[in-house]
């Protein structure tokens, strides 16, 4: 009997977390809180990046992109969890699944580059201080992110198309919240070696190089921190990168234990709980990162949210002399 052809296609079933009715309410409340707070912390990273003057600086570029990709890596999911849990449903159509596939990869692989550049930017910071304004010029920069989007982009597509030419028979049960790649790719009928290789190669090409660039920015700029005579100095030249190094061991620490959990139980769902640490966690916590160790974030935001409060119009009612 020969396959059914993809176009055949409707639906996909996404399992979820658990099929219990009495755990939904409370799977529903923590994620719409957590992503609640993940869109309003970003947004609040960028308004008041875009609204500061002083901020207009390459580190402070970077971080707005990386919070923006944040909102969208989170959107593309979470959404369509919490209407599905309020709908009682766990379909997501086919289009709807290749969809959602394409723009997962695309903003977690801006996640992975944007990351890797943030470590250049402080590389030169820190390591080149004097050339820092030539080397990081608003060019360069605009440069970097567009290559970044390039990457992702292509890469993205390439993934998606790869899973169209592929060929799903029956029980298209998914076990995770959203269309994870490799999940997807074991649901068809047809043979999938070249996927898995693109996957593969896709994996090393993309998540190793970035990593790589970042544990070498970092290897340099320990060593131009060593060589500091003053404790002062070398105090001040970690903390302008402490919080990027937090972020990055949280993004990568997340994802590695993502991985290692689907080697050790492919098709669970343990691996769709895993994967919440770096699709809702990570950008969750991100703008806390950043704010709580930043002063200059700090002051930002309080400028920003305090604007409202000070300019409040005072009326004088003046009374009528008898």
């Amino acid at each position: 009997m020969e396959p059914e052809n993809n176009t055949q296609i409707s639906e996909f079933v996404l399992l979820g977390f658990s099929e219990d009715p009495e755990l939904q309410p409370l799977i529903y409340g923590l994620f719409l809180s957590m992503y609640l707070v993940t869109v309003l912390g970003n947004l609040l990273i960028i308004l008041a990046i875009i609204s500061d003057a002083h901020l207009h600086t390459p580190m402070y570029f970077f971080l707005t992109v990386l919070s923006f990709v944040d909102i969208c890596f989170t959107s593309t999911s979470i959404p369509k969890m919490l209407v599905n849990i309020q709908i009682h449903s766990k379909v997501i159509t086919y289009a709807g699944c290749i969809a959602q596939l394409y723009f997962l990869l695309l903003f977690a692989g801006l996640d992975d580059f944007l990351l890797a550049v943030m470590a250049y930017d402080r590389f030169v910071a820190i390591c080149h201080p004097l050339h820092y304004t030539v080397i990081m010029s608003p060019r360069l920069c605009v440069l970097l992110v567009l290559v970044s989007w390039i990457i992702s982009v292509s890469h993205s597509l390439l993934q998606s198309l790869m899973v169209l030419r592929l060929s799903f028979c029956t029980d298209l049960e998914i076990p995770h919240f959203f269309c994870e790649l490799n999940q997807v790719v074991h649901q068809a009928c047809s043979d999938t070696f070249l996927n898995d290789a693109v996957i593969y190669v896709a994996a090393v090409l993309l998540a190793i190089g970035p990593l790589a660039g970042i544990l070498y920015s970092y290897s340099k700029i320990v060593s131009c921190i060593r060589a500091i005579s003053s404790a002062q100095g070398k105090y001040k030249a970690f903390s302008t990168c402490a919080s990027h190094l937090s972020v990055v061991s949280l993004f990568y620490c997340t994802c590695i234990g993502v991985y290692l959990s689907s080697a050790v139980t492919p098709n669970s769902r343990s691996t769709a709980t895993a994967s919440v640490m770096y699709m809702v966690v990570t950008p969750m916590l991100n703008p806390f990162i950043y704010s709580l160790r930043n002063k200059d974030i700090k002051s930002a935001l309080g400028r920003l949210l305090g604007r409202e409060t000070l300019k409040v119009p005072i009326v004088l009612r003046l009374k009528k002399c008898p």
